[in-house]
């Protein structure tokens, strides 16, 4: 019986959803994700701790999270247009003071984000996830999934942006993204 869960859960994480702008209506943004290793992917986030940091700990006016799978065939085909999104945002001067990126592995542990990080010759910092325990919080939705936050008054970040499945256009996606959120480049 348990085989079958672990298969229907599975599954559902492959399912892509309808796209748009909205805001999912029960996402728990209150986790904590362990410190990246690499000190350059510390830098990028703005972190000074070696310890477990929530999201509002990131520097940044907007944080795009992508949700992925390294066993999802949609986030393989799309990690060449995820990193063309992420190096449109770091070729943008303005952009890149502004917008910071970062992927969470939804049932991935730690092995298997380092592969798809070099498999996929990813730059941004990803995060492993390998007991759904980030995953459950924010609506066990399918992957790849995408939240774009934003930082609002009390320097907290606030759900503007959600997305299931392909972002097929990067330059469309963060227009979108730029658009959604009222930066202003």
């Amino acid at each position: 019986m348990g085989k079958y869960i672990a298969l229907l859960l599975f599954i559902t994480l492959l399912m892509p959803l309808p796209q748009g702008l909205c805001a999912p209506v029960k996402m728990n943004l209150n986790f904590t994700l362990a410190a990246p290793k690499d000190e350059g992917h510390k830098a990028y986030l703005g972190l000074e701790t070696t310890e477990p940091f929530f999201l509002n700990q990131i520097q940044a006016k907007i944080l795009i999270i992508e949700i992925f799978s390294m066993y999802c065939p949609i986030c393989q085909r799309e990690a060449a247009d995820v990193n063309k999104l992420f190096e449109l945002i770091q070729a943008d001067a303005t952009l890149k003071e502004k917008i910071r990126f970062i992927g969470i592995g939804a049932g991935n542990s730690a092995f298997e984000v380092d592969f798809f990080r070099e498999n996929y010759q990813i730059q941004f910092p990803l995060f492993s996830d390998e007991k759904f325990l980030v995953h459950k919080k924010i609506g066990a939705v399918g992957t790849p999934y995408f939240i774009g936050l934003k930082q609002n008054e009390k320097n907290q970040f606030e759900i503007f942006y959600s997305q299931s499945g392909e972002i097929k256009d990067p330059d469309e996606f963060l227009q979108r993204l730029i658009k959604g959120s009222g930066l202003k480049p």
